[in-house]
């Protein structure tokens, strides 16, 4: 019997240690990609190690964030984890809160208060000749907070935006959105595997921002819709790679009556314009498939379109804006469009902002934390 319990005891030492081999060797030995396609982010590079480095601890946290990002089979563990962790019943795995139905940001309490930064967008307006405009968009985990509210996790999207709004200067015209987006949450309005709204969301919000700008709305059923693909996976996937929330679809709204793109230019940080498009079809072969609205990122993207009224408006906005965009074009001669994100220079390196009478910002509340990105648009002198 002792005998036996032995020879057990060194079948399972010698199975894990081979385990533990072959996984170190594909680590080590095996292919490695320098970009995450599920996770959308570049992975660590090997690093540079010494002897000084691993004695004094400065290469460890380097090695352990390469060892990390390469581990063999690395996104099968991951989905495997969030698995196990779902089916015991803890829902929330790695910040993000996993259910059937969706997936939401679950660390909300880590974030920046929106209202820390209201004053960036004030000293806007005081150099700004035209009017100003604020849409403050909530996530998909303010819109659905009450499955938060029930594992004991404070949420409200909306006190955030009041708060925000209550410190901008009284002369921004504030445009509620939380509760038009509220009242329609039983609609497909926001992704289920990301944090963003859907082209149908930013519709239900677009009706009430164009009249709040001067125009009367285009219908729905004006436009045709278009599914483009039904396999996105969004930003709070890629956290946790469960394939328990089905896929997301992404639509395109065109209007064939309607007005048309004349023009569409990038501007590069370099100062280059390069021609671009509205959607970028390509997008969809990609890691980033949200980006198939306006295509790769600039600080500068300006629009013309065969609407022959002279208005133009400048639209200074994050990600969620990006859908949003193509609803304008049936009101407005040029947009211009600033991303705070994108850009390495002040804002007049860019553009005179009081080239256009209107200015709408348009973001979502969870990037209004971002105070180095949102400072680029300050003026320090007026134009």
């Amino acid at each position: 019997m002792v005998k036996l319990t032995k020879i057990t005891s060194r079948i399972t030492a010698i199975f894990t240690m081979s385990v533990i081999s072959f996984f170190f060797f594909m680590t080590v030995f095996g292919k490695t990609e320098s970009f995450s396609f599920t996770e959308n982010r570049k992975l660590a590079d090997i690093p540079e190690v010494s002897l000084n480095g691993l004695y004094d601890g400065s290469d460890v946290e380097n090695l352990k964030c390469y060892i990390t990002d390469h581990f063999a089979g690395r996104d099968d563990w991951i989905s495997a984890k969030t698995f196990m962790q779902a089916e015991l019943s803890e829902q929330i795995v790695n910040g993000i809160y996993v259910s059937k139905e969706r997936l939401l940001d679950a660390e909300v309490s880590l974030r920046t208060p929106a209202s820390a930064n209201a004053d960036i967008f004030s000293r806007y307006k005081e150099n700004y000749d035209g009017t100003v405009y604020f849409v403050a968009i909530p996530s998909s985990s303010g819109v659905y907070g009450d499955l938060l509210h029930a594992r004991g996790i404070s949420r409200s999207d909306s006190q955030q935006i009041t708060a925000f709004y209550e410190f901008l200067n009284k002369d921004i015209r504030k445009i509620d959105a939380y509760n038009i987006l509220k009242m329609m949450n039983e609609n497909y309005i926001y992704y289920r595997t990301d944090t963003k709204w859907t082209t149908y969301g930013a519709y239900c919000v677009y009706k009430t921002v164009i009249q709040k700008l001067g125009f009367l709305p285009t219908l729905y059923d004006k436009y045709s819709t278009q599914h483009i693909t039904d396999n996105f996976r969004g930003n709070l996937y890629k956290k946790v790679l469960s394939a328990k929330v089905k896929p997301d679809i992404i639509d395109i709204f065109s209007y064939p009556d309607g007005a048309t793109v004349l023009s569409c230019e990038k501007t590069t940080n370099d100062g280059n314009t390069v021609d671009s498009k509205l959607y970028d079809y390509d997008k969809l072969n990609s890691s980033d498939m949200y980006s198939v609205f306006l295509g790769e990122s600039a600080p500068l993207i300006k629009i013309k379109t065969s609407i022959k009224n002279d208005k133009k408006i400048l639209v200074i906005k994050d990600c969620y804006a990006d859908c949003f965009i193509p609803f304008l074009i049936q009101h407005y001669s040029e947009i211009a469009i600033i991303s705070p994100e994108d850009m390495e220079k002040g804002l007049s390196e860019y553009i005179n902002i009081n080239d256009y009478s209107q200015t709408l910002f348009l973001f979502g509340v969870e990037n209004l934390g971002n105070r180095s990105n949102l400072e680029k648009i300050i003026e320090t002198e007026r134009k």
